[in-house]
Order: structure tokens, then sequence, then C-alpha cells
């Protein structure tokens, strides 16, 4: 497999972390990071035990171009607006 592909392979694999996750902002690097184990993993290139046979960084050196596609929660719902405040 061509460094691209392998590449690209780990974007989509980070995206479905972020997404599977709640899409959680903040938590590009880990979920690179994890989608770049999970893919070299699938191909043999490290270890399942973590001792790596070839580096992670030396097969992918680019950061993912994070696409965000999840909506913002809201704090509070309408149901619980309101509760907890003070009458008076």
């Amino acid at each position: 497999m061509d460094r691209k592909a392998l590449e690209e392979e780990i974007r989509k694999v980070a995206y479905e972390l972020y997404v599977k996750s709640g899409c959680i902002p903040g938590r590009d690097l880990d979920n690179w990071l994890e989608a770049e184990r999970i893919v070299l993993e699938r191909y043999g290139l490290i270890s399942k035990e973590g001792s790596q046979e070839t580096s992670p960084s030396s097969a992918c050196e680019t950061q993912p171009k994070t696409k965000v596609r999840c909506r913002k929660k809201t704090e509070e719902s309408s149901a619980t607006k309101g509760r907890g405040k003070k009458k008076g």
C-alpha cells in the first residue's frame, strides 16, 4: 500500500472515531494516533503488543484535515431551562 493511500485510510478511520465518540472537539490528535495504530496493525506494520516494526511517524507524517459535520450540543435542553433558579 502506498503512503498516500495509507494516509487516506488513517484519515477516514480518525474521522469515524471522532463521530463515534460524539464529535468531541480537541481530540483530533488522539483520534489520529488511534486510527494510525488501527490501520498499521491491520496491515501488519506494527504488532498488536505495541512493539513497532515501522515507526508510525515515518509511515505518515501529515496530520488529517478535519471536517466537522456534527451538530453542536446545547448546554441546556428546552426541558431543563429554568430549573434550579431561586424564586424571589
